[in-house]
C-alpha cells in the first residue's frame, strides 16, 4: 500500500469514527434537524442569559421571577407531553412547524411588553426557556424521525452530531448574547430594557427561520401509518381495497374496531412497551433528580465559597469543562459500536458519577477541580448511545409518544433537586448534596446494567432481522 492509500484509509476511518461519514449519508431531513437544534438551542442560550435580569429590570421582585420560572417550567413540561402524545396522528412535521410559531410569538411578546402576567402567559403557552436547556416537544419528535430515517449502526454517530450541534448552539448562542448586550449597554449607552428587548427580537427571528427550516422537511419524517394514510388518500382508497382478493373479512374487521374521533389521535403503545417504559421513567427519574441536586450553578457556587475562586477563573473552568464534554460525545458513538449502547452508557456515565460525588471531599483545591475535570471527560458520552438504546428498545409506531413522557419526567424530577440543596446549603452542608447525587447516578448506572443488558442484544437482534427483511423485500420489489 502506497503512502497516498495509507492517508487516505487513515482519513476515511478518522471520519467514521468521527461519525462525519454517518452524517453526510443521512438524508437531507436529518441535515435539517441538526440545523434546526443548533437555531433553536442558540435562541435559547441568548434569551437565558438575560431572562433574569430583564425581569428584574421591569420592576418585578425576585419571589415573583423564581414563580414565574418555575411555572415557566411546568407549562412546558404539559404542552411538551401533549403535543408528543398527539405528534404522530396529527403530524410530525406540523407540530414542529407550531413549536416554532410558539417560539417566535413568544419572543414578539417580550420584546413589545412588559406586564408581569402577559409575560408569563407567553412564556407558558409560548416556548421561553427559564434554564437555556432543551423544552418543548421538539427533540422527542425529531430523535424519533432520527431513528426513522437512519440505519440503527449509524444512530449513535447521528444522534451524537444532534446532541453536540445543540450544545454549540447554546454556546454561541451565550457567547453572542452576552457581546451584543455589553455592545449596546456600554458602548451604545442604550436603556436596559431596550438593550435586552433586542435579544427577543433577535429570538423571535431565529424562531421564524426555525419554522422555514421545519416547512423545508419532506413526507419522510412522519410516522408510517401516516404515510400510509397519505397513500391511499392519493390513491382514492382510504378503506376500499382495489382488488376483491385483498378484501379483508368482515368478521376480523369487527373484531378490531378502528378508533373513532379523540381516540384516533391516542398512540397505540403496547403492553409490554408499557412495562419497560415504566422501568426507564423510574432509572432516568432517578438520574435526573440527581442531577438536579448538583446543577452548573451549585458546583460553582461550592468552587466560590469553599476555594474562593473569583467569577472571572471560574468561567475560565467551566469553558474548558464543557469544551472536554461536548467533544466526548464525539467519542462515544465509536465505542458503542465495540461495546453497545448499554455498556456504554454505564462504562462512561459510572466514572463520571464517582468523580462527582469525590469533588467536595478534598481540601486542596486542584484535587477537587481535577475530579471536576475528569467528570466532564464522560460526563455526556452516554447521551448518544441513550438516545441510539431508546430508538433501539422503542417499537417505531410508540417512539415519538414514548420518548416525549421520558422527557416529561425526566424533565419533572430534576425540577426538585436544585430546592433540596438550596436547603443542605442553608444548613453548611453543600457538600452532601454532591455525595447523594453521584450514589444515585451510580444506582442508575448498575440499575440500567441489570435490566436491559440481556434485553438490549435481544431487540438488536431482532431489528437487525426486520432491517435485512425490509431490505430484501425493497430489492425484490425493484428486480420485478
Amino acid at each position: 500500500m502506497t503512502s497516498d492509500q495509507e492517508s487516505t484509509s487513515f482519513l476515511k476511518r478518522s471520519l467514521e469514527e468521527l461519525g462525519l461519514t454517518a452524517v453526510y449519508n443521512s438524508p437531507f431531513d436529518v441535515k435539517l434537524l441538526c440545523f434546526q437544534r443548533f437555531v433553536r438551542l442558540f435562541a435559547y442560550g441568548a434569551s437565558t442569559l438575560i431572562l433574569v435580569a430583564y425581569l428584574e429590570a421591569l420592576g418585578i421582585s425576585k419571589t415573583q421571577i423564581g414563580l414565574f420560572m418555575t411555572l415557566t417550567l411546568a407549562g412546558d413540561i404539559c404542552i411538551s407531553f401533549f403535543l408528543t402524545l398527539f405528534a404522530d396522528a396529527l403530524g410530525r412535521k406540523a407540530i414542529l412547524v407550531l413549536g416554532a410559531a410558539l417560539m417566535t410569538t413568544s419572543g414578539v411578546v417580550f420584546a413589545l411588553f412588559g406586564n408581569y402576567w402577559i409575560l408569563l402567559l407567553a412564556a407558558i403557552v409560548g416556548v421561553i426557556s427559564p434554564s437555556g436547556s432543551e423544552i418543548g416537544p421538539f427533540r422527542a419528535i425529531e430523535e424519533s424521525i432520527v431513528a426513522h430515517l437512519t440505519e440503527p449502526g449509524d444512530r449513535a454517530h447521528v444522534y451524537a452530531w444532534y446532541s453536540l450541534s445543540g450544545s454549540l448552539g447554546t454556546a454561541f448562542g451565550m457567547l453572542t448574547g452576552g457581546l451584543t448586550i455589553h455592545r449596546l449597554i456600554n458602548g451604545l449607552e442604550w436603556d436596559k430594557v431596550q438593550a435586552y428587548r433586542i435579544i427577543f427580537y433577535i429570538y423571535a427571528g431565529l424562531g421564524v427561520l426555525k419554522t422555514i427550516l421545519a416547512l423545508m422537511l419532506s413526507h419522510k419524517v412522519e410516522s408510517e401509518k401516516k404515510q400510509e394514510q397519505a397513500r391511499s388518500r392519493a390513491n382514492g382508497s382510504e378503506t376500499t381495497p382495489l382488488l376483491d382478493g385483498d378484501a379483508v373479512p368482515s368478521e376480523t374487521v369487527a373484531a378490531v374496531p378502528p378508533k373513532r374521533g379523540f381516540r384516533s389521535l391516542l398512540p397505540d403503545v403496547s403492553k409490554e412497551s408499557i412495562g419497560m417504559l415504566i422501568e426507564l421513567c423510574f432509572l432516568f427519574a432517578l438520574d435526573s433528580f440527581a442531577s438536579g441536586l448538583a446543577t452548573i450553578s451549585w458546583i460553582t457556587y461550592f468552587f466560590h465559597t469553599r476555594f474562593n475562586i473569583e467569577e472571572g477563573r471560574l468561567g475560565t473552568i467551566f469553558l474548558v469543562t464543557s469544551i472536554v464534554t461536548a467533544a466526548s460525545m464525539l467519542l462515544a458513538a465509536s465505542v458503542s459500536r465495540r461495546l453497545g449502547n448499554i455498556k456504554t452508557m454505564v462504562c462512561t456515565h459510572l466514572p463520571s458519577s464517582v468523580c462527582l460525588a469525590l469533588i467536595p471531599l478534598p481540601n486542596e483545591v486542584h484535587w477537587s477541580l481535577l475530579f471536576l475535570v475528569l467528570r466532564a471527560c464522560t460526563q455526556s458520552m452516554d447521551t448518544p448511545p441513550r438516545s441510539a438504546f431508546l430508538a433501539m428498545m422503542i417499537l417505531p409506531a410508540e417512539r415519538t409518544a414514548v420518548m416525549g413522557t421520558i422527557n416529561v419526567v425526566r424533565t419533572s424530577s430534576q425540577t426538585l433537586g436544585p430546592l433540596i440543596t438550596g436547603v443542605l446549603a442553608e444548613k453548611n452542608l453543600l457538600w452532601v448534596s454532591f455525595v447523594i447525587a453521584g450514589g444515585l447516578k451510580a444506582c442508575y448506572d448498575l440499575g440500567l446494567l441489570v435490566m436491559f443488558k440481556n434485553r438490549e442484544k435481544e431487540r438488536e437482534r431482532t431489528e437487525q432481522e426486520r432491517h435485512e427483511e425490509d431490505r430484501s423485500d425493497g430489492a425484490r420489489s425493484d428486480n420485478s
